[in-house]
Order: structure tokens, then C-alpha cells, then sequence
């Protein structure tokens, strides 16, 4: 599921209510300089900014958005009455009003995406877990890990199939292929130093199905 960041002092459901009829994921963070810290971490499709409250100000943190130069496209979501106050086409991408429908939204964060030349950027999310099949990054709470390709793909090839349960016959076909005559200990083994890499606090990603194999599955709560 896309991620978009919503630059804001306000809710979400305030801003721009047909985001909860779209498929992404939304984070809020506070309408300031101070959070573009944390957006290399947050990996979002799109960064969308609140213009509703307090226009100049959001001007301006587009303004610090664009100088930083991360290449994730920006998105005012602004009044009507306030288009033409500000130039905000000096530094947004695009722009939505807050009374845009889902469709909308859908529509034109597509597009968006595909003419800044970030869709083909694929981020697999698994609770607090992010993989870039583009970039091959993977994050845990903004922290990187340094996983070898085959711990990359299977943990990739699990995460993509959420709650779904695999043999580890399977898993030797699917991520090491039909050739690989390593023995299913192999997935065992790479299960093992998953886990470890995910740490105690997060090694439940990976469940063991006792007599079957594994899955990747998230909490209840943490979804």
C-alpha cells in the first residue's frame, strides 16, 4: 500500500476527508521545516501539504520542501478562495482541494507519480517493515537493515504474500527456483537470521506454521 506523508496541524479527516476512501497509507506529521527529517525515512509516494489553516506558512514549507530537493512530489491541498494568493505552482507539483473526491485523489496521485517518474518504485510495507524492490532498501522504524539478496527476496516474497502460508519446499522454488538443490534447511537457515536482524521486538513478522512452514503476518494491533 502507497504511503503519503500529510504535512498538517490538523487531522486527516479534516484536510482532506476523501482520503479515507483511497487505498494509501497516511502519516501525519506536524505543518513544519522540522519534519522533512524524517521523511527519508517515512518513503512516501507523495508528500501533501495543508493549506487550509494557515496558507503563508504552508507556502513556505513547500518552499523547504523544493530546496531540499528529495524528489518526492509535493501537493498543496488548498482553498479555493486561496489559489490565486499564493504561487503555489512555484513549488507543488499538484494540487487537490479539500473537498476532491476519492476518485480524484486516485486519479491524479497516479499520474502524479508516473510524471515526476516515481511509480515504478515499489515499497512492500509488513507492519513497521519497508522494502524498496526499486532501491532494495529495508527499514524497521526508520532504522535501515543490512540484509544479503537471498534474506532480501525471501523476506520480499513472504511480505508480498501477507498471512498467506508456504512450505518451505515452496519457498526453495519460488525464491531460490527450481535448480537449487541447497535442501529446505536453506530456508531454515535464512529464516533464522531474519529474525535475528528483525530483532526480539519484531521477529513475529516471520511466523513458523508448526508442521507446514512459514508466513509473514502482522498483529492485529499493529496494522
Amino acid at each position: 500500500m502507497p504511503r503519503l506523508v500529510l504535512l498538517s496541524d490538523r487531522p486527516a479527516d479534516q484536510v482532506l476527508p476523501a482520503l479515507a476512501g483511497v487505498d494509501v497509507d497516511v502519516k501525519v506529521e506536524p505543518l513544519s521545516v522540522e519534519s522533512l527529517a524524517h521523511l527519508p525515512d517515512l518513503a512516501p509516494v507523495a508528500v501533501l501539504v495543508d493549506a487550509g489553516d494557515n496558507p503563508p506558512h504552508a507556502h513556505g514549507v513547500l518552499g523547504a520542501l523544493a530546496a531540499a530537493n528529495s524528489g518526492i512530489p509535493l501537493v498543496a491541498v488548498v482553498e479555493r478562495g486561496d489559489l490565486d494568493r499564493y504561487p503555489w505552482a512555484q513549488w507543488a507539483d499538484d494540487f487537490f482541494h479539500p473537498e476532491s473526491p476519492p476518485a480524484e485523489l486516485s486519479t491524479r496521485l497516479a499520474i502524479l507519480r508516473r510524471r515526476v517518474g516515481s511509480a515504478t518504485e515499489d515499497t512492500i510495507r509488513l507492519g513497521r517493515l519497508s522494502l524498496s524492490t526499486d532501491t532494495y532498501r529495508v527499514a524497521l522504524d526508520g532504522r535501515p537493515l543490512d540484509l544479503t539478496y537471498k534474506e532480501f527476496e525471501l523476506m520480499r516474497y513472504l511480505a508480498s504474500h501477507r498471512d498467506r502460508v508456504f512450505t518451505r519446499a515452496a519457498l526453495l522454488r519460488e525464491v531460490w527456483g527450481y535448480d537449487f538443490y541447497g535442501g529446505t534447511r536453506t530456508v531454515d537457515v535464512h529464516v533464522r537470521r531474519l529474525r535475528a536482524k528483525l530483532g526480539p521486538e519484531h521477529e513475529h513478522l516471520i511466523e513458523t506454521v508448526r508442521g507446514v512452514g512459514y508466513r509473514a503476518t502482522v498483529p492485529e494491533g499493529e496494522r
